[in-house]
Order: C-alpha cells, then sequence, then structure tokens
C-alpha cells in the first residue's frame, strides 16, 4: 500500500500457537527506523472528534513509521496524502474497522490520531530519539471530510 499497512487478524492464520489456542497473523507492518533512534512504545489517550472532520493540518515523521494500535475497539479517521515535491497533494480519509490498527509509513504525509465521537486509548510503535522527528504542513485553507453515504 503507498501510504501505509492496514493492521488486523483477517485471512488465514500464519500459524497456530499455544497449544492450538491462538492464531498468530506475523509481520502485519513494515516498522521503519532511521539510525540514531530505536523503537518504541508508547500510550496516547486522544479525545473525539466528530464528523465533518476539519482537516487544517497534516504532519509527517521523516525517521520512523508510525503504529496506531486501538485499544478501546473502536473505529478511527485516517487521513494521508502523498508527497509532491515537499508538501501533500489532496488528502485521502479512510475509516477503520473497529479492531484494526494502521502504520503510516516512513515520511506519509497524515492527519492527527482522530478517534470518533468517544476519546480513544492508543499503542503507538513509533521511532524514540533525540532527534526532531516531526514535519508539519499548514493547509492556506482546510479540507472538510465528511462521512461517506
Amino acid at each position: 500500500m503507498p501510504f501505509g499497512d492496514v493492521i488486523d487478524a483477517s485471512g488465514d492464520p500464519t500459524v497456530m500457537i499455544n497449544n492450538g489456542h491462538c492464531e498468530r497473523y506475523t509481520d502485519r507492518a513494515k516498522l521503519d527506523f532511521a539510525q540514531g533512534g530505536r523503537a518504541g512504545i508508547s500510550v496516547f489517550y486522544a479525545q473525539p472528534y466528530a464528523l465533518p472532520h476539519r482537516l487544517s493540518y497534516v504532519e509527517r515523521h521523516p525517521l520512523g513509521s508510525q503504529a496506531f494500535l486501538p485499544l478501546s475497539g473502536a473505529p478511527f479517521l485516517v487521513t494521508v496524502a502523498h508527497d509532491i515535491s515537499g508538501v501533500p497533494d489532496t488528502p485521502r480519509a479512510f475509516l477503520t474497522h473497529p479492531e484494526q490498527g494502521v502504520n503510516i509509513h516512513r515520511g506519509v504525509w497524515h492527519g492527527v490520531l482522530t478517534p470518533l465521537n468517544r476519546a480513544a486509548q492508543f499503542a503507538v510503535v513509533d521511532w524514540i530519539g533525540d532527534r526532531e522527528n516531526l514535519e508539519e504542513h499548514h493547509f492556506q485553507q482546510a479540507w472538510l471530510v465528511y462521512p461517506q453515504e
């Protein structure tokens, strides 16, 4: 996928483990981290947004991918955009299924963590280091994301 990976347990399991009591779905996301840092797991508690959503800026992380794994079992909005000469192109929006996470590839423009209707907690796997790993782009005019009917 051009923007990242969907993290879920779809399809057939890779292998059965724990004496047949657990299905393992192996290697669901390509984690990609620059030297000088390490993979870390953080917990984010994000306040809810409503649709239509006003997307006024996006961000990207040049030093590492960023995986969002919902701990609350609720869907969330994912907005991403291709890079065109250092600035984001027209954003695209996706709504996850309740049991899906996403891994945003390194350097991909994306919106902030956007749970809908209620606050939500996420485990986040990303690059941890002492260099700046955040670039932001503020749109001259905000994009409105509407629910699909």
